[in-house]
């Protein structure tokens, strides 16, 4: 009983210390954003095993204070058996991870794979002019993380009544939340349209509902992953 207490908390310890450490250093802004798998590989094999151990530590000595508790050999043995569970957590944890990050990285993370598309048709409003050439309209995705350019799809610019419909995507390099698309028209003041997507982005086989623009234009879109329609 006495060995099972000590493992016990020393195993609730080093959870808790595995657990609280990475949240403390992400909640005070410590971690590369433009490279999250490195980001997680560090917090997951350097500072949550750091707070593992702390917590393995300070779990061992309050089971020292508790009633029965003594300096014996048993207590080393019951603190090695718990070091060998969070070893096994610890593992497990970084296979996990391991495994989500290169399925779900893109391609400038990992090269073998592909990067989603931003798939996008913005209906300008009624009386605008429809652009009389592919080089008078630019598009931009700007994020928090970087910038890319968007290539429009020729197939799909039409009118809607007197409402000039362009379309186009631009790849999603970077998991962030943070997204606006830029579409400058010569001639035309430049819109900006944010993007509502969340920072992965699952792929969604329709265009999202019209959404309004303060100029009067209105954008729908939707994420388009690698190998699916």
């Amino acid at each position: 009983m006495k060995n099972s207490l000590r493992i016990a908390c020393g195993v609730a310890g080093a959870i808790a210390g595995f657990v609280t450490v990475p949240l403390a250093l992400e909640l005070v802004g410590l971690g590369n954003r433009a490279d999250p798998i490195m980001s997680g590989m560090l917090m997951l094999f350097v500072f949550a095993p750091a707070g593992a151990i702390a917590g393995l530590v300070l779990g061992a000595m309050l089971a020292e204070r508790l009633p029965g508790g003594d300096n014996s050999a048993g207590s080393l043995h019951s603190g090695r058996k718990a070091f060998a569970v969070v070893v096994a957590l610890c593992a497990a944890a970084g296979t996990a991870y391991c495994v989500y990050a290169v399925n779900t990285a893109t391609p400038w993370l990992n090269p073998n794979a592909a990067n989603p598309l931003l798939v996008f048709e913005v209906r300008l409003p009624a009386g605008a002019t429809m652009p009389s050439s592919v080089g008078d309209i630019a598009i931009e995705l700007q994020t928090d993380l970087n910038t890319m350019p968007g290539e429009l799809r020729l197939d799909l610019i039409r009118r809607d009544g007197e409402r000039p419909i362009i379309a186009g995507d631009v790849e999603l390099a970077f998991r962030t939340a943070q997204r606006q698309l830029e579409i400058k028209i010569k001639g035309q003041p430049d819109r900006l349209y944010p993007i509502g997507l969340s920072a992965k982005a699952p792929h969604a086989s329709e265009l999202g509902p019209w959404q309004a623009n303060a100029d009067g234009s209105e954008i729908r879109y939707r994420a388009k992953w690698p190998g699916k329609t």
